[in-house]
Parts: C-alpha cells; structure tokens; sequence
C-alpha cells in the first residue's frame, strides 16, 4: 500500500536535526560493520560461500524484508517484518557479520524495489547493524559467540542469555527508529515511542522467539528451514487482510488519504496533548507565593498551547467535473493530495471528507500568524498549473482555519466553525480566513445581535449620520454621505463593520435598506426646503442590489417629497460590480434610467478592468481611503492615487477621495488633480441636527453651494 501522506522519503534538510542524528547513525553502523568483518578469517569466508544454508537464510531475510507485518493504523511497510526472526537466528548461529550482511543486503534489495530514499536505505542498514551489534556484546557477555566456521546451536540452559540479547536487540532498534520518527514528525520522543509500543512488544517477542528454533532446524538440515516458513506466511496473509481492511475503513479510497473517522481520532489525539501541556504549563507559571499573586494584576493569558484544523474546499472543481468527466477529475483529486501532503510539516494530517473538500489538522500551531503561513503554503502549492489530457489546471483553493481552544473545545465544533471561516474565505474572495463569531451567522453571539437588530429596527435605534464631501479646488460642498450608526442600549454607538455584515445575511436587510432610503430622503428634502439644496450620498450593499423593488422604493421616496433624481445619489462598491455583473446589472441599469447619480466606492480594490469601468453608469469615482492614508509615507500609494484620479479624469468622470486627515493629504492630492476629498480634515459624521448647523454655516459663507 503507497501512502500518498508520506513524506519520510523527503531528504532532511542539510545541517538540521534530523539530517545530523541520520549521518550518526548511519557512520556507527559501517563502523560496527567494518569492526564485524574485519575479524572473520579465511576459514569463515570459504564456509559462508559453502554453506547452502546461509544462501536459504540470505532469501528469506529479502522475503521477510519485503513483506513487512503492517502495525495497525499505519499506511507504511515499516512494521516488524519477518526477517528479525531469520537475521536473529544467523547471529545466533554464525555470527554478527553474516547477520548484518544478509540484513543490509535484504534493506538495500528492498530499498530499490520499494523506490525509497538513498537516506533512508542507508540509515535502515545502519539500525539493523547497530541493533545486531548490540545484542552480540549481550551474548558476547556469556561467551556464546558464533563464527560462520563455528556455528553455535543453543540448548536450554542459553535460553537467558537469548532472551536478554533479543531484548537488547529490541530496545536498541525501536529507540533508533523512534528517534526518527519523532525528528521527523516534530514530537517528543517517549511519544514517538509509545504510539504502538505494546504491539510491537507483542509482535517482536514472537518473532525472536522463533530464531533459536530456527538454528536448531537450520544445524539439522536446511531442508527444514522452508517448513518454518508456511507458519509465517499463513500469519502474515492473516495480518495483511486484517490490516487492508483496517487501512479501508480510516483512509479514503481514491486518494488514500485518512479519511473523517481517521481525522477525529487523531483531532482528539491532538487536543488531549494540548489540553495536557497547557495544564502543565499553567502549573510552572502559576506564583509561588500567594503574596505576589495578589499584587499583580489579574489579567486572562492567551492558551500558550493550540492546534488548528484546516478545511479546504477546491473553488470550481465541479466544471472540472462537467466538462472532462470523472475520471479526470478523480486524477485531479490524487494529485491534490499529493501536493497538499508534501507542502505541510511532518506530523500534520491531511484528510479528505469527501468530493473536493480536505481538512488539514495541525497538532500544534504557534499562533493565528502561523496558521496562516501554513495555510498560503497550501493555496501556493495548489496554485501550480496543472497538465492533464493535453490540457493546463489552475487550481485555486479556499481555507477556513479554526484553533483550539481559541475558536472551539472539541472536534465537532472545530470542524463546524473551519467550515464556517471557509465559506467566508470563498464568499470574500479571500482565500484564506480564521474563524471570527462575528462572521459566523449561527454563533450564539451573531444570533444574539440579530435578535437587538431586530429591535432596534422596531424601536427606531439606527440613526443616519452626515460627512461632508468638498471640492478641493474651492473649497465648496459637493455634497453629504449618510453613513448608518446604531445607538445600541448597552454598547453605545456601533458602526456599520459591527452589525451590517450579520444584516446582508438575513431577511434584515431589505428593511434596514428601506430605512435608511427614507431616512436620507426625509432629512434631504428637510434641507431642500430651507435652500440648503446638497446631495446626499446612500451606500447600497451587494444584498440591496438583489432586491428588485429598490428602485422602486428610490422613485416613490423621491416623488412623494418632491425631490429631483439629482438629489440621491447611491454609492455602490467596486466588488460588488466587478463580481457580481450578472445580477448587478439591472438594478445598475434601472437606477441609471430613472436618474439616480451613481458613485463607484472604495475603487483601487477590487478588480476591475477598463473596458468595464468605461462601460458603467457612473459619475463618481471614490478612491479607496486605504491608499489616500499613505499618500505621504508609501511612493507606491501615491503612484497608485495619482494614476487613478489622471484615469478618472480620462473618463470624464470625477475623483473624490476618502479618508483625507490632514492639511498636507488635502494639499498633495490638490496638486494631483483629485476634485474632491472627504475625511476628518473637512468634517467628522455628524448627527442630523449638528449637520444643519454645519450646512446652515457653510451657506453663509458660500450663499451658492453646488447641489
């Protein structure tokens, strides 16, 4: 069985850990080999080669090599294998370098055949030789030492002496191995030690147990060795049905990959781990004296220990799907596995739930920065073009990250809350998102504040607030933004961040849409009547655009008070109409026709295209306030700023900029050509009443403001 999840074959890196503790090992065991050989005489040479014996025992140590008895749960040939039992009983019988030659050719021979590293061969040589070597000086101690001329056939009384050699023998090889493994894996070494420490107990007592019955068949005739063998292999075909069925219900079958049930049980693995060292470390860093406890300030640390679970979902696999058929997408799916197990750290998993969705657990994760590293790594490794069929794949994917215990307690609610954070990742256009309450519409606190926004819908609690926008080469008002507050009971005023991205989701919307409409058409008509004749700016979401009745709504509020279309103006973001043509497009349209003036919001961060921007109804470009704040500290924002406004310019359209704080902004973007500008610099938001009294000031100073 291939485990496209492993990545042992993957060369340490030069210098690291891993890479030292391989070349020491690997450099003992030709020195214990070379120390081996270099004491056989002629005499020995001349009867390896004439002993049929050690010719039999030279193919079965390759045949036991070769088919391994598979620890439960493992994917990997690197179980016990039947050839402890044979290369035992050639140390018993004739020796350590007999012994240690027909094991390391049986590791070489199997190494190439299996296609594994040049580093891993070399280092499964040196731990046979090494844990043979150690299990000589054991039956050197009681003088029972065989030369391939002077065999050595145990009776009852050396049976102590065995035994404590295969102890050794098995102590030295399980710590060599497991070293590895938890180098490779990252974990620490008694960990590593004890995943199947009883199994492999079990399995080697019986395998060592059978090597002096093997010498005493072997000193009789070698014909007997083969009738040893039927025994062997009847265990091993057992095991290997046992385990292939084991293998089929924890791993998927296309990919190979572990599948959910394999995913929970390594998730709890990992959260009990967590669990355990957050609890000791909680114990070293709580005071010693209760005295210094009670003058610091009591303040919650954040968890020192995490581990995080990744869902990602392949974005459009399906037209991989409709277009080229299963069998394609299926080699699609393997390849995805094969990239995604080699671009995580040794000891993550990586799982598939089903169709083109994956989960990736990290048993331990620093932090939401790292979880975020690996995360790119992923989507990076994805993003490599892909050639099957004569045709070329780009795959894209999006990642949904929850922690523990940030985020969730247990793996249901884990896997619950990544789900969520990956629909927001494809939703958002993101690629990768962490787990946030606020964005999750079915966490208990998002449910809570659906509910007050309900009623402060019915109690009249959302507000509209006003911010001038001014012409930066007068000075005159251009016109006023409505901007959407929420005078909450308990948590005073909330902006829009905190509660409008829960309404887009709900039913909601429509009605604090309809709101804000009214609200902004009743206070422009106030301003009309007293001669303060300003438009007024409305934000309309990517929700608002889906409702077919909002221009509707928009003609009948500006008929019923007597206002001219000029009047409203509706802002609408570049995301929404670069993403969204399709259904944005009549709304768009509808507004255009009944003469509503249209204002392109946050532009520079979306992804749109000349052809397109030439092509919308619009009569405002507003330059996104996330590259005017950096107009003085970033030459690229500056280029950025400086392109868009000679483009807004080309297009006959005009440039208003946002989020302009400062005297030195408001000059730099003059000089640039920008035509208007709002910020703190000309006008916080304002309640209704303050804005009057700022209207009403400004018409003194300018009797003539431009509508």
């Amino acid at each position: 069985m291939k485990d496209p999840n492993n990545t042992r074959n993957t060369a340490p890196r030069r210098g690291s850990p891993l890479w030292t503790y391989f070349l020491v090992v690997i450099l003992l065991g030709v020195a214990a080999g070379a120390t081996a050989f270099f004491g056989l005489g002629r005499a020995d040479l001349d009867a390896l080669v004439s002993t049929p014996v050690f010719w039999i025992l030279g193919g079965f140590i390759i045949f036991g090599e070769l088919r391994p008895i598979i620890t439960p749960g493992s994917t990997e040939n690197n179980g016990a294998t039947t050839s402890t039992t044979f290369s035992f009983a050639a140390l018993l019988y004739a020796g350590l370098p007999v012994a240690a030659a027909l094991q390391a050719i049986a590791v070489i021979t199997c190494g190439i055949l299996r296609g594994r590293a040049p580093h891993r061969i070399a280092f499964n040589a040196a731990q046979y030789t090494l844990s043979l070597a150690a299990a000589q000086l054991v039956l050197a101690l009681f003088g029972d030492l065989a030369t391939p001329s002077d065999r050595w056939v145990p009776d009852g009384s050396d049976l102590p002496a065995i035994a404590l050699a295969g102890a050794v023998y098995f102590a030295c090889n399980d710590t060599l191995v497991g070293a590895a493994v938890a180098l490779h894996s990252r974990v620490p070494l008694l960990k590593a030690l004890r995943w199947d420490l009883a199994y492999q107990v079990l399995v080697h007592l019986a395998l060592l147990g059978l090597a002096p019955l093997m010498v005493v068949a072997m000193d009789r005739s070698a014909l007997f060795v083969p009738l040893i063998v039927l025994p062997f292999i009847a265990v091993y075909m057992n095991a290997s049905v046992s385990v292939r069925r084991e293998h089929q219900a924890l791993h998927d079958g296309l990919t190979g990959l572990p599948n959910r049930k394999l995913l929970i049980v390594r998730t709890e693995e990992a959260l009990a781990e967590a669990r355990g060292a957050e609890k000791r470390g909680a114990d070293r860093r709580r005071p010693r004296a209760a005295g210094l406890a009670s003058r610091r300030r009591r303040t919650a640390e954040p968890p020192s220990h995490r581990a995080g679970l990744f869902l990602l979902d392949l974005d459009r696999f399906k037209e991989v799907n409709d277009t080229l058929g299963h069998p394609t997408g299926d080699r699609l799916l393997q390849l995805v596995a094969h990239r995604l197990t080699h671009s995580v750290r040794p000891g993550d998993l990586v799982a598939r739930l089903g169709g083109d969705e994956f989960a990736v657990l990290l048993p331990t994760v620093r932090d939401e920065a790292a979880a975020r590293e690996v995360a790119a790594r992923l989507r990076a490794a994805l993003s490599e073009p892909v050639r099957l069929d004569g045709m070329s794949f780009d795959l894209e994917g999006s990642v949904g990250i929850a922690l523990f215990p940030d985020h969730a307690p247990d793996f249901e609610l884990l896997l619950q809350r990544a789900d969520v954070a990956m629909y927001n990742a494809k939703e958002a256009r993101s690629g990768v998102e962490i787990y946030s309450p606020t964005k999750d519409r079915n966490s208990p606190a998002r449910l809570s504040m659906l509910g007050d926004l309900r009623r402060a819908i019915d109690r009249s609690e959302l507000e509209l607030f006003y911010q001038p926008k001014v012409a930066l080469r007068d000075g005159h008002l251009v016109g006023m933004e409505a901007l959407l507050r929420w005078r909450h009971p308990d948590k005073g005023v909330l902006e829009p961040e905190a509660f409008l991205s829960i309404a887009e989701q709900t039913y909601l919307m429509r009605s604090i849409t309809h709101y804000v409409v009214e609200a902004a058409l009743t206070q422009t008509a106030a301003w009309w009547r007293e001669d303060l004749a300003v438009q007024v700016a409305v934000n309309a979401s990517g929700r608002d655009l889906l409702d077919t009745g909002l221009t509707e709504t928009i003609e009948e509020g500006l008929l019923a008070r007597g206002l001219p279309a000029a009047a409203l103006q509706l802002e609408i973001t570049e995301r929404i109409l670069m993403n969204e043509p399709a259904y944005a497009s009549d709304t768009v349209g509808a507004l255009a026709d009944l003469g509503i003036p249209l204002s392109l919001d946050d532009f520079g961060t979306g992804y749109s295209s000349l052809v397109r921007l030439k092509r919308l109804p619009v009569e405002e470009i507003k330059i996104d306030a996330s590259f005017v704040q950096r107009l003085g500290d970033s030459p690229d924002d500056a280029v950025i700023v400086r392109s868009i406004v000679d483009l807004v310019r080309t297009l006959g359209l005009r440039s208003v900029a946002e989020g302009v704080e400062d005297p030195a902004t408001a000059d730099a973007l003059r000089e640039m050509g920008c035509d208007a500008a709002q910020g703190w610099h000309f006008g916080r938001p304002m309640d209704a009443d303050t804005a009057t009294k700022w209207l009403r000031r400004q018409a003194r100073r300018a009797p003539e403001p431009a509508a």
